[in-house]
C-alpha cells in the first residue's frame, strides 16, 4: 500500500512539473508590437482666451506634444484584471492639462493637482464617466476612479480652451506614443489581432497584425492625419 501512495505522489510531482514547465513555454512566447506614428500635418497652435495672469505675454502657446495611443482592437481572452491600487495624476498647469493624453486601465484612480494661480474647475460629460470637481485654488488636488472602458474628454470649465483625454482600457495590451512618435506593446500573446492608432479623439488608422506561435517582434508604423 506504501508503495502505491508513493507512486501515486511521484506522479502527481511529475504532473506538477510538466504543467509548470508548458506555461513557462507558453509565457515564453509571447511577441512584442512595435513602431512609429507619423503625423502627415503641420503642428497648431492653440489660442488662449485673455486672463489677468497672462496680461502683458503672449496668448498662443504652442502645442508641444499630442501624441497617439495604440492598442490592440480586441485583447486576448483573461488578458486583464483590474487593479483597484493603481493611480495616474493629470496636472493643471500652465493652464493645460497635463499630460494632454492619459491612457489607463480600468479601476484606475487619477488626481487633478492643481498648479497654477488661477482656480481650476475640472469637469467631464463623457458616456464612460461624467464628473464635475467644482472650482479648487493651486495647491489642491481632486481624485475621480474610471471604472468603465472608453474615451473620457475632460475640461475645465472656468478655461474652454482646456482640453485632454483619458483613455481607459480593459486589457493592458496599449502605448502612448512618445515625443518622436514611437511606441511599443509588451507581452502579447501568440494570435490575430487588429491594431488600432487613436489620435485626438478618433481612430485614424486600423491594420491587422499576427504573433507567431514562436513569438518575436512585429512592425506596425501608423502615417496619419
Amino acid at each position: 500500500m506504501r508503495f502505491y501512495r508513493v507512486r501515486a505522489l511521484v506522479v502527481i510531482a511529475v504532473c506538477a512539473m510538466i504543467t509548470a514547465w508548458g506555461s513557462a513555454r507558453v509565457a515564453g512566447t509571447d511577441g512584442a508590437i512595435a513602431g512609429r506614428v507619423t503625423l502627415t500635418r503641420s503642428r497648431v497652435t492653440q489660442e488662449e482666451r485673455p486672463n489677468a495672469a497672462s496680461l502683458g505675454g503672449s496668448l498662443a502657446r504652442p502645442v508641444e506634444f499630442r501624441p497617439a495611443v495604440v492598442y490592440l482592437d480586441t485583447a486576448p481572452r483573461g488578458a486583464f484584471e483590474p487593479d483597484e491600487s493603481a493611480r495616474a495624476t493629470m496636472k493643471q498647469q500652465d493652464q493645460t492639462f497635463v499630460p494632454h493624453v492619459l491612457a489607463i486601465t480600468v479601476g484606475t484612480v487619477v488626481d487633478f493637482p492643481n498648479t497654477d494661480l488661477t482656480f481650476h474647475n475640472v469637469f467631464s460629460l463623457s458616456k464612460a464617466r461624467q464628473f464635475d470637481l467644482g472650482r479648487y485654488a493651486k495647491g489642491m488636488s481632486k481624485a475621480v476612479r474610471f471604472d468603465r472602458p472608453g474615451v473620457v474628454q475632460v475640461y475645465c470649465d472656468i478655461h474652454s480652451h482646456m482640453r485632454a483625454f483619458i483613455l481607459v482600457f480593459a486589457h493592458r495590451f496599449f502605448a502612448v506614443t512618445d515625443a518622436s512618435g514611437r511606441y511599443a506593446i509588451g507581452r502579447v500573446p501568440p494570435g490575430s489581432y487588429t491594431l488600432a492608432a487613436w489620435y485626438e479623439g478618433d481612430v485614424r488608422e486600423t491594420r491587422a497584425v499576427v504573433v507567431p506561435e514562436n513569438g518575436g517582434d512585429i512592425a506596425a508604423d501608423f502615417a496619419i492625419r
